[in-house]
């Protein structure tokens, strides 16, 4: 297998300042199958990803987890990458996925695009979940061979924690592989936030899913709806 044999699935919504570089980096990590998912942006993100080399567009209706079951549906290859559009691959990111073409799904090691501390703590808190609980999100760039992907049915379509239901649902099957990557992920939104803040935020919501909340519920107190 060689990188060109991996789709790389984006999921958009108004992401114009940082679409270029997510697709940009998986052009450099070797990918030529890239699709990005569109939830109906308004902005310059559509125009900005054709010009940096996106294979297709699909519109779709808004929600990651539709988005990205959207894109995955015009996949040719064997592996799907779901990249999140603040994401980006290293260069050699995807030859490491064609070295361990056996496994049946996996994530990357991440890397927080900011030097203050904290977030090594962070970093290395997110590759514990992988490691020991089997659970990597959304911005650590989930990866599944695309015969069980479609074998599951797809992420569920819910207006967040779709990550986590399909990693649980995959760790049933194996235990994730976790590359070296690293995927570089922005700091905006604990910038934005505030690191703590957003850091408990995520830790409850985490709870409050393992206990049964509704995600519906969850994504109202998480986006503030």
């Amino acid at each position: 297998m060689t990188p060109a044999e991996i789709t790389v699935v984006i999921p958009t919504l108004n992401e114009e300042q940082v679409i270029e570089k997510s697709v940009l980096s998986a052009v450099a990590a070797g990918a030529t199958e890239i699709i990005v998912s569109d939830g109906g942006s308004r902005d310059r993100t559509l125009e900005i990803a054709r010009e940096a080399g996106v294979s297709r567009i699909v519109q779709s209706l808004p929600g990651r987890g539709v988005q990205m079951n959207s894109g995955a549906q015009l996949a040719e290859n064997e592996f799907v990458l779901f990249l999140h559009a603040d994401n980006e691959l290293s260069d050699h990111a995807l030859e490491q996925l064609c070295d361990h073409e056996k496994v049946a799904w996996g994530a990357f090691r991440q890397r927080i695009d900011s030097p203050r501390k904290i977030y090594r703590l962070l970093e290395w808190g997110n590759q514990w979940r992988v490691q020991w609980r089997g659970v990597p999100f959304g911005d650590q760039g989930i990866f599944v061979r695309r015969s069980l992907f479609e074998k599951l049915g797809g992420f569920a379509e819910i207006p967040l924690m779709e990550d986590v239901e399909i990693s649980q649902r995959l760790r049933e099957i194996e235990k994730p592989m976790l590359l070296q990557g690293p995927l570089t992920i922005s700091a905006r939104r604990w910038e934005k936030r505030g690191v703590l803040r957003q850091t408990v935020t995520n830790w409850l919501i985490q709870l409050s899913y393992s206990r049964g909340v509704p995600a519906e519920q969850l994504a109202r107190r998480y986006y503030g709806g």
